[in-house]
């Protein structure tokens, strides 16, 4: 490992302990690099997810090195159950050579400390209850060499150095605003709400999504909303229900979701339990940035992983996955660059990132938004609901397709017809 030069100096500094952080330092502690994660909470802390994690997740997990036993607290899921349109189904994950064939349930709260110290494990230097504001930048070049942070109870002002640094805090990600890097407008936003019950139901073996989800208030039409339901069984006598809604409609503007995720609730089976008094937490919400909605992933020594970068699904508002994965591919570029001997040969290696990055999630994610812009119309989410859902085909594609699971090689004809448009589409 490279020694530190002082214990506020590193290779590299990583803003925000979320899966992408976490993940980025204990890819670049592996390699050897001296790396500073520097988390503004202190662990464990609630964030708001579904919780569910799919076997894109689920692989990434694996390869950290993470215990996902049950006896460690994992509970494991077969697939998805689907509801709509009159139509339940259910679809076990593919067999595939390239995903395990299940995915896990855990409380965010633990989860993304679990990643964390094993970051710590690899070497990293973490620093909880660290808020990170202004960048430190080089006048003479425009680049960042820094950060200023406060520390402790006692917020002490601290500047850490570092030749390079990596933006995982989340979707406000403001050390890239910092940096001018703004959200493209032209990307779509979605909204995350969900809530904790005590339910009989919550040794679930798969995820379930609910692809109507209708706005029954009040008088007139009932109302089809543009975005899904869930309900993740927890293990732990509770389950997690939610719901996920795209922006792009004028729904989104002008609903109260947290009121319509009562409404949801209050419209399913009593004895479910999804009842006022048996809600164990606060509703809370959360934004989910899409489809490389900030842009350029790499400038000026500055790297954006996860939410910072916009790497959220547009299909399925799966986020986890590629969070994690975006910190591999980025701690890889880094550590390339990291053994250049010039400056000049530094930049072309981590050009790369954002090449890579394109590459891997572009054409999928242009899909992606074409896909979000069909469902954002109410007529459409109707005929696809009622339609799609009975052809268990068709629904096994689209599983692969919604989930981004496929094998890249030597797949099924649904992988190659996956992976061939993906291929075609603009890597925008």
């Amino acid at each position: 490992m490279t020694e530190p030069l002082s214990e506020h100096t590193a290779d590299v500094i990583v803003v925000g302990a979320g899966p992408a952080g976490s993940t980025t330092a204990y890819y670049l502690a592996k390699a050897g690099l001296d790396v500073l994660l520097l988390e503004k909470t202190a662990f464990p802390r609630e964030k708001v997810c579904g919780d569910g994690l799919t076997p894109r997740a689920t692989k990434q997990l694996v390869s950290m090195g993470i215990d996902i036993s049950e006896e460690a607290g994992w509970l494991r899921n077969k697939g998805l159950r689907i509801i709509g349109g009159g139509v339940r189904l259910q679809l076990d994950w593919p067999e595939l050579a390239s995903y395990p064939d299940y995915g896990l349930v855990r409380k965010r709260d633990d989860f993304d400390e679990q990643l964390a110290r094993q970051a710590q494990k690899a070497g990293a230097r973490l620093y909880e209850r660290c808020n990170v504001g202004e960048p430190v930048i080089d006048d003479r070049t425009g680049r960042i060499t820094g950060v200023h942070a406060k520390l402790g109870e006692e917020k002490t002002p601290v500047t850490f150095h570092a030749p390079l640094v990596v933006a995982a805090d989340g979707n406000s990600s403001r050390i890239s605003l910092a940096m001018g890097l703004h959200r493209r407008e032209d990307r779509p936003m979605g909204v995350a709400v969900r809530t904790y019950f005590t339910s009989p139901r919550h040794d679930d073996d798969y995820l379930e999504s609910w692809l109507e989800l209708w706005d029954r208030r009040g008088p007139g039409e009932d109302r089809l909303l543009p975005g899904y339901g869930w309900i993740f069984g927890m293990g732990d006598g509770t389950s997690n229900v939610g719901l996920g809604i795209l922006n792009s409609s004028k729904a989104f503007r002008e609903l109260d979701w947290r009121e319509v995720l009562k409404a949801w609730c209050a419209s399913m089976p009593e004895d479910w339990g999804y009842t006022p008094e048996n809600m164990t937490m606060p509703i809370r919400g959360a934004a989910l940035p899409m489809a490389f909605n900030r842009q350029p992933h790499y400038t000026k020594g500055l790297l954006l992983v996860g939410d910072a970068g916009g790497l959220v699904n547009p299909f399925n508002g799966e986020g986890i996955a590629y969070a994690m994965e975006s910190g591999q591919i980025a701690a890889d570029v880094i550590v390339q660059a990291h053994a250049r001997a010039t400056p000049a040969q530094r930049e072309l290696a981590l050009q790369n990132y954002p090449q890579t990055l394109k590459e891997t999630y572009g054409g999928y994610y242009t899909l992606g938004r074409a896909f979000v812009k069909l469902i954002g119309n109410p007529k459409v989410m109707k005929i696809a609901t009622q339609r799609g859902l009975t052809h268990p085909i068709l629904m096994k594609f689209t599983l692969k397709m919604l989930a981004n699971l496929t094998d890249p090689t030597g797949g099924d004809a649904m992988d190659r017809i996956i992976n061939g448009l993906s291929k075609v589409a603009p890597k925008a």
